[in-house]
This record gives structure tokens, sequence and C-alpha cells, in this order.
């Protein structure tokens, strides 16, 4: 295995294309594809173009293949990866190399290629991407343009490599690449429909009119204008010269990252002040706008170039990263508004940085075009995130350049510093991945389902929700979660951070898909159900009436076992029903979930206290769940003040609907969700007029879900960050100031006490710091317990050291959530019945449905139908084959299998790790999925699991599977395991563009 990409010839390229465009009706793996407009077009430096986007000078721009399939795709301006003197193996470039989870970062800058091979990779496209216009009927053969890029300093670029490169795509015709490529389109003319002799021999060699500079951080103004003026003057090309984010200064730029919750990016002034200086950039553009014109040629700016940041949490294999897509776009569009401004518009401008779908229709109208986009497609979707683009320029208007409209530009550079689209979240992200190895095959799987602590069949029923069915659906959601109505309302929905959709624009809203299953099937369902016959011997007490304790007892009665809830209260629904706030979730939503469990026959004694476990079975009960929760609140010490407990409180507030007595100024202690809660309820309290909530951290590291933290915001609730509060005297809880200091083994960064003292308003101050379970209980009912006190249980079953009692809920680990509560509930009814309370449902889902919506950027449904946007991800994945720019990870079809198998191409791939970042498995498929080697000496140089054709005569292949490599011949009967043989013949056999 090399880090090293082999290039494709001419005749195995076209091969490719046209074999699997005809038998898949995709191209490199591009689904779908775009059509311009006939005769619509935006001229360019005297060429024509069909839309006015493309690939930046980067991944997508490096081999024939990335290129072709951008413009498969929609794009028609194509911004070659730049080259420079040092290149090929002699070009130190850390792997991996780029990480997009979010905002992106790479450590790699110009062509890996030896610049030769680079420059037989632009030709080869060139010719590819004129066959297909036309063969295809994809647009004009001249409705796209190559914009070269060169660097880094005058010296390099007036070396005899450098220069053969610029005047080779300025006149091809000479080449011996061109004179190969354009021989074998002639001899094969027979494999075309549409293309004949006449349009082969009329391919321009003029392969690109314009050129691009970039140049290294540091490097001086004069340098800047040397090669600038050299490439007019003696190359006479249309010039950009590439600016970086550092002329705006480093003030500006660290507040703009700072105010857009970018604050954890590291970066000093070192490049601010060693970088091209702003006031030293004008006169030097204006002297090279005024070069360009009397030479008769084009002069602009690219802006921007990526952004050096520190590496700070191992995001790189390196010491500095350049920062590019969403966070960038503020910084870019700020120096496009500033240039624009100081040019009156006269400033051509060559847009790169942070342009997706959500912006690249005011970019484009505001006059600045070229735009060219990185870090978007090397997201989930792809190439196919180009379609969309675009589709969005056949609805804008096309006219000639006549100038930039600087305050369209700054209206963009204003709004994009509150815009959702480019903002950071509250909160870190959480990790999409699910907690296992990516298997060799069949490795779709729905992160979503995976995520969620009951493993809900959630593709089932977001596609019955969204075909209006909403009992079937139910039926689904209930098979396996007796609290449709409770969790539809207030789950943390981890089903929701794993989902795909993420790395698009926003999960699908899948809690919500859920409560609009329940609100609009409930009333069917109960129509249909009946208590089952009680089919087990013996019967069950659950000791409490909350989430875990109904969900307990619904499972064992719809298994037919006779069960009785215990529960001390006058009504069920434990906390949900008598602490969290009315404004959370209406009672009639926690009595619907109720009614559930009595429609199942489960028999219901309230105000009924148990603290004897030997009374309970004595009076009959083979079997008890203790769903007791976890109830005793967490104390807060101060010096002199004493603390309202949070849970107090809320009840207090839910019962007299808000009529405590608080005083004025309230302060709530704590950072998860309960104390989110009471805030909020303190807000709502009569006679409140302000509420402060105080952590030793900063809202980044609350442990409260982000979506609770907002609504807390927004419900006007002050944050006081960093405080530790130690006192309260005389109207004031006194806190010593914190500073943040080196991350803890949780990785937030742990708070640093400082001698500053703040005080802030408190007439009344609340606790949220926890609660725990009644260890008493416990022990006086001979359980054991571990060091925190929680029993200790079978891990398997959830029975305690007490046979026959079982524990789920809060009790069993901590406060927890309803889902989690759910969980704890299944597994000590399975663990009482011996059985499965609950089986897998799996939709029937149309798989080209599915592949139609990827790529397409779609917000969630405002009213909460959201099922369209699901992915359907157990039945489609590929995230690994659209993010991958050299397509060396691709989606095989094997006679026999239901899913498309993955295989990851060895000569193909840079060990960029991108498809790493979007694997939903904690894996590497560049790594760990099966791989096809171009020869035995790349075989034998890696461990992938994986095979290479070593003789085609005799049909012999080497095979490495757990580490042990066999030699097999043939298609059939190998002995290799099964599926394993399946897909080595379905890749030789159908896909034998690959060999």
């Amino acid at each position: 295995m090399s880090d090293r990409m082999t290039p494709i010839p001419f005749d195995r390229l076209m091969n490719w294309i046209l074999e699997e465009k005809k038998n898949r009706n995709t191209v490199f793996g591009v689904r779908k594809a775009y059509v311009a407009k006939e005769g619509r077009n935006l001229d360019l430096f005297d060429e024509k173009l069909e839309t006015p986007f493309g690939p930046a000078a980067g991944p997508h721009t490096q081999l024939a293949q990335n290129l072709v399939a951008s413009y498969y795709a929609g794009s028609r301006f194509f911004e070659l990866k730049t080259v420079q003197v040092l290149d090929g193996e002699d070009l130190p470039v850390a792997k991996p190399c780029i990480t997009a989870e979010d905002e992106c970062y790479n450590c790699e800058w110009s062509t890996e290629l030896r610049v030769p091979e680079a420059f037989d990779e632009y030709v080869k496209a060139w010719f590819a991407i004129k066959v297909i216009a036309k063969e295809f009927k994809l647009g004009s053969p001249d409705g796209f343009m190559f914009n070269m890029s060169v660097g880094y300093d005058l010296e390099g670029i007036k070396t005899k490599k450098i220069d053969d490169f610029i005047e080779g795509l300025k006149e091809a015709k000479d080449t011996s690449i061109f004179k190969e490529c354009k021989e074998y389109l002639l001899n094969n003319i027979n494999l075309f429909k549409n293309i004949t002799e006449e349009d082969v021999n009329a391919i321009t060699s003029n392969i690109c009119t314009s050129i691009t500079l970039s140049t290294l951080h540091g490097c001086p103004p004069q340098e800047i204008e040397r090669i600038a003026s050299y490439l007019i003057n003696e190359k006479h090309v249309n010039t950009f010269i590439k600016c970086n984010p550092t002329l705006l200064g480093y003030e500006f730029a660290r507040k703009t990252l700072d105010d857009m919750g970018y604050d954890y990016i590291a970066f000093g002034d070192f490049h601010f002040k060693d970088d091209l200086q702003y006031e030293d950039a004008i006169p030097m553009l204006k002297r090279l706008m005024a070069l360009a014109d009397e030479k008769g040629l084009s002069f602009g700016v690219k802006i921007t170039n990526t952004f050096p940041v520190d590496v700070k949490a191992g995001e790189l294999p390196s010491e500095e990263m350049y920062m590019s897509g969403r966070s960038l776009y503020p910084l870019s569009i700020a120096l496009a508004a500033k240039l624009s401004k100081e040019f009156d518009g006269k400033l051509r401008i060559s847009y790169s940085g942070g342009a997706d779908v959500h912006n690249i229709d005011k970019i484009y109208e505001s006059g600045i075009w070229p735009i060219t986009i990185a870090t978007t497609v090397l997201k989930p979707g792809g190439y196919e995130r180009m379609v969309q683009i675009a589709k969005i320029f056949d609805k804008e208007e096309y006219k000639p350049f006549s100038g930039i409209n600087p305050e369209a530009v700054e209206k963009l550079q204003k709004d994009s510093i509150t815009d959702p689209n480019h903002t950071k979240a509250i909160k870190p992200l959480p990790s999409r991945k699910m907690e296992r190895q990516v298997p060799l095959l069949d490795c779709f799987e729905a992160p979503c389902k995976q995520g969620c602590p009951i493993h809900q069949d959630i593709t089932s029923y977001l596609k019955l929700a969204g075909e209006g069915k909403y009992l079937e659906a139910l039926k689904v959601i209930v098979e396996k979660n007796p609290l449709p109505f409770i969790t539809g309302t207030i789950c943390a929905h981890n089903c929701m951070s794993k989902c795909t959709r993420n790395f698009y624009e926003e999960s699908v809203q899948i809690r919500s898909v859920k409560l609009e299953a329940a609100q609009g099937g409930f009333e069917d369902l109960m129509k249909e159900l009946k208590a089952p016959a009680v089919t087990y011997e013996g019967k069950t007490a659950v000791i409490g009436g909350g989430p875990a304790g109904l969900a307990t007892a619904f499972f064992l009665a719809r298994s037919g076992m006779k069960v009785t809830i215990f529960e001390k209260r006058e009504t069920l629904g434990g906390v949900i029903r008598h602490i969290i706030p009315g404004f959370r979730i209406p009672d009639e939503a926690i009595q619907n979930d109720i009614e559930l469990a009595k429609i199942m026959g489960v028999e219901i004694k309230v105000n009924s206290e148990v603290t004897s476990i030997d009374e309970i079975k004595n009076m009959g009960y083979d079997n008890i769940v203790l769903a007791i929760g976890a109830s005793k609140p967490g104390v807060l010490k101060l010096e002199e003040g004493e603390a309202m407990n949070a849970l107090a409180f809320l009840e207090d507030f839910k019962k007299s609907d808000g009529n405590v007595d608080l005083g004025k100024n309230v302060v709530v202690i704590g950072g998860g969700n309960t104390a989110m809660d009471t805030a909020r309820a303190a807000k709502r309290t009569e006679g409140v007029e302000k509420v402060s909530l105080v952590y030793r951290r900063t809202k980044r590291y609350m442990p409260a879900d982000e979506e609770e933290l907002i609504l807390t915001l927004e419900d006007g609730v002050e944050f006081r960050e960093l405080l530790a509060p130690y006192r309260q005297e005389d109207g004031m809880l006194l806190c010593h100031k914190m500073i943040l200091g080196d991350p803890d083994a949780s990785g937030r960064r742990k708070p640093v006490e400082t001698d500053e003292i703040v005080k802030v308003p408190a007439d009344t101050v609340i606790a949220a710091v926890g609660e725990k379970a009644d260890i008493n209980f416990y022990k006086q009912n001979n359980i054991t317990i571990n060091e925190k006190g929680y029993p200790v249980v079978d891990p398997v079953t959830a029975e305690t050291n007490v046979k026959g009692v079982f524990v789920a809920g809060d009790g069993l680990y901590g406060p927890a959530t309803v889902v989690e509560a759910i969980r704890d509930a299944r597994k000590a009814a399975e663990g009482i019945l011996g059985k499965e309370v609950a089986k897998d449902i799996e939709a029937d889902l149309d798989i080209e449905a599915l592949y139609a919506k990827r790529g397409i950027i779609k917000k969630a449904d405002e009213e909460g139908k959201d099922s369209g946007r699901c992915l359907g991800c157990s039945s489609v994945c590929e995230n690994c084959v659209e993010v991958c720019p050299n397509r060396a990870n691709i989606s095989i079809r094997v006679p026999g299998m239901a899913l498309a198998q993955i295989l990851h191409v060895d000569k193909m791939c840079n060990e960029c790790g991108n498809c790493e970042t979007f694997c939903p498995y904690d894996s590497a498929p560049y790594k760990e999925k099966f791989t096809l080697f171009n020869n035995t000496a790349d075989f034998e140089d890696s461990t992938n699991e994986g095979f290479v054709l070593v003789d085609k005569d005799s049909l012999t292949f080497q095979v490495r599977l757990g580490g042990k490599v066999t030699t097999v011949k043939g298609l059939k009967d190998t002995g290799l395991y099964d599926g394993i043989e399946q897909f080595i013949a379905a890749v030789y056999n159908d896909y034998s563009y690959l060999f």
C-alpha cells in the first residue's frame, strides 16, 4: 500500500467512462448528470462557460477522473491543481492530509504527481471532457475552460519543468500526450455514437488561456509583482493572483472567528505580519491591472487562499494546517467586500472560500465569478452536490461582466457573521461514528438505529410516516418503544446525532416524525390493541411508575405475563410527570403512553410505596423489577447561604403553576439539562425579573444538550460562564472567576480558579448539580451496590444478587434519558422471560429513490414532516465512495447480494483520509475495506485485506484474508469464504476496466 497515485492511461480512462456509462449510467460513480441549456453561456477570456463554477485547485482537480466527474456533475470552470518545482515523491505531504467533518483543514498544497504527470492528466481530462460533452449530450464541447495554477516563486516558475508546463497548456499540439489522446480517439471512433473524426480534429490544443498565481505565505510584495508581471509580459496569459485572508489583519480575523463561535481555532499574528500587507497590495494590484490592460489581457485576484492555523488537537499529523470551508467564508467574503469597495467594483475577483449551495447564487449576483468549490464536495454527496449548484445557475441571468457591486458584497459579509450555515454550533460536535469496525462485506448500516439505545427501526417508520401511514409507523415504533409520546417530545435523540444528514445540513427531525406518527396513529392503534392472554406462570411486580417502570410492565404484559406496577404517588409518570415542566411536555402526552401500558392489561396500584422486597414476594410475586429512579438530590455546599434543590423547585413549580416565591433575582447553578429546565421554569415564575445560570466552564463544555441550551438562551436566561460559587450573602452570590486550562480526561478544558471575585444578584439560589439513587433502599433489601452506590447487576439480564430482583431506569446507573430507561426495561423484561420481547422491522426501501436524494441539500421541514429527507443508510450508504476525490472507493453490484459492496482501489488512493472522516463506522475504508491492488508489489507492500490479479491467462489471484495470503485459480470453488469469491468474480467479470 502506498500513498502514491497511479494515473490511468488515456485508452483505459476512456474505456472506463464508456463502459460504466453504458452498463450503469454513471461516470466514475456519479449518478446524476447535468445537462447544460443549449446556447446559454458566459464569456470569460474569450472562452465560453455554461456554468461559472467548478472545482478549486485541490483534491478534485489532481487527476483526470476527478475533472471528468466534476464536469459530468455540472462544473464548467476548472482551476487545475497547483504545480511547483517541488513535486512527486520530493514533496513532503503528511498523511492523512484532509479532515472535513465540519469546517475543513488540510496539510497538502500542490500536486503530488510529478509535473509532467500532472500535465498529462490535464490533457487527458481535456480530451475526455470534450468527447463526453457531445457523446453524452451534456453540453457544448466548448462550454468549459481550464485555468492553470502555478507557484510559488519566480525562480521556480522560470525552470524548464514549470515553463514547459505553462507553454504546453497554452499550446499542446506538439506534446506527446496530446498526440496520443487524439490518435486513440481517431483510431477508435467506432466506439462512439455521436463523435466523428471532424469532432476529434476540432479539439483545440489551446488548453489554457489563464493562470492563477499561488504564492507561499511570507512572499514579499516585490516578488509577487515580479511573478505576475512575468506571467503577463512573458507568458501572455490572463492572470489571477491568489490573495490570503491575512490581508484583513489579525484583529479582524480573530474577532470575526471568535464572534462566530470559532474561538477554539488557534493562530497567532505571525502570518499577518509576514504576508503581503494591505497597503502594499493596493498599489501593486493597480499597477498590474494597468499592465494587463496595456497588453490586452485581463487581470484579477483569486479570493482566497486557505487560512493557516495551528494544530492543537491532533487534527492532522502536522504543526500547521490550512482552514477552509464554512469558517473561511466570512473572512474570504470580507476581503472581497474590502477590495470591491477599494476598486469601486472594477477589480475582477475569482472566488473560493466556503462557497456552497447556500451562498453561491448571491456571490454570483454580486458580480463575483468564476467561483470554485472544494470543502462542500469533500462531504457526503461528493461530486453530486455540484448538480444542485449547476441547476441554481439555470435560473440566474447570464450577462457580460460589467463590474462588481460593492454594496451587495458588503451585505454578504455582514450577513455571514450570523448566518447559521457559517456560525459554529454552541456545543462541540458529537461523534457521528458507530463504535464498531467496518465489515468487509455488507457494511451498509443506518447509524441512527445504532445510535439509538433501543435500536429503533427508524428508517422503517420514517418511510411509513412519510407515506401518511401513521398507524403502521406507530406499530413499528411501539414494537420497541412503548413510550412514543414521551420520546417523541423530549427524547435526547442520540439517533439524530448520528444521522448522515448532519454532513449535508442538519439531521432528519426523527423525534418530530415519531411524534407525528404517534399523534396520527394513536387513536387507531388503541382500537386495535387488547390485553394478550396470560401465557407465563408467575407474576411480576414493578416498583415505580416512571418511564422505566411503564416500559418494563408493557413489555412483560404484551409478552403474556401478569404485571402490577406499584407507584408511591397518586399518578404514574415519575419525573416526567411530576418534575419536568409542562412547557416541555404536556400531561396529555404522558397519559397517552400510560394508556398503552393499561391496554396491555397492566395492573396499577398508586399511593403504594414499597420499602421491602420481602413484603412484595410475600404477596405472591415471583419477580420484582426496581424502577425507583434516582431522586436523592445532589448537594451543593456554600460557605454561607443555602441553595434550593432543583428537583424540589421544579415539583413546586409544576404543582403551583409557577406560583413559587423566589424573589426578583434567581441564580441557577449547574450546566446539565436539569439546570436548563430549572432556569427556564424560574424565568416563568411569578415575580422573577432576572435569571442567571452560573457554571464554572463555558457553554461549550456544559453537559446539557445543545437544544436545551438554545431554548434557555431564547427564553432570556443570562449565562454567567466561568464562575464557581462559594457564598451567598446580602442578596448576592459570590463566585470565583475561573479560566480554562488544559483538557481533562473527558476532553473538557479544566477550570482553574483565579483571585478575581464576581458578584451575581441572587435572592434565591437553586442548585442543579445531579441526583443519585437511594442507596438505603438497596442496603435495606440486601442488594449489593458498587462504590458509586448503584446496584451490581448481570449486564445481560439486569438481575441483582437477589434472585428474581431486577433493576431498570435511573436507579441502575444514575440519571439517564427516557430512551435509556426503555433499554434497561427491555433488558429486565427479557431477563425475566428468557426471550426477546421485540423484533426488528426492516423497511423495503426504493434504492433508486434513495440514490436520487444523495448530494441534495435540503433543509428540515419546519412542520416536522421530515421523513422525505431520510437517506435510507441501511440500504444505501456509500459515503466513502462519494467523498473520495480520486474515486478510489467503488460501489460494486454482486449477483445474489442484496446490498452493493464497497471495493477500495489501491492505485487511485493517496491516503488523504477523507473517507475515514465520513465512514459511519469507527474505521478507515482505505485501510479496512476489501482492496484491489494494481500489482503484486503493491499487494505485498500492504496489510489490507484484498486481492491482486497475478496472471490473466490462468486467472490466478492472490488473496489476503485475516492476514493470510492464498493463491487461487479461477472464479469458482476457490475455497474462499462465502461472499468473497462472488465479490472477486463480480469485480473481474462486470468491472473489467478496473484491471
